[in-house]
């Protein structure tokens, strides 16, 4: 009887957790901004917050997946 493998090691798990939960925070820091009256402009949509650090954080969380997906290490 064959002995089964996982196709990733642990680490390549580890690493694929971190890189959703980059997601996730980047997703959470864009949440809000909105205002309860449609007819008032609410300048807090376009914090840097929402603006700039939410989609840094998600485009590295993505890489993240990317480079957890693609990793293999080498057996010396």
């Amino acid at each position: 009887m064959e002995k089964q493998t996982f196709v990733f090691e642990k680490r390549n798990y580890i690493m694929m957790i971190a890189g959703i939960a980059l997601m996730i925070i980047g997703y959470l820091l864009m949440i809000g901004g909105g205002s309860e009256n449609p007819e008032v402009f609410n300048p807090e949509i376009f914090a840097p917050r929402r603006v700039t650090w939410a989609p840094i954080l998600i485009m590295i969380g993505l890489l993240v997946e990317i480079f957890a997906i693609m990793y293999h290490p080498t057996d010396d």
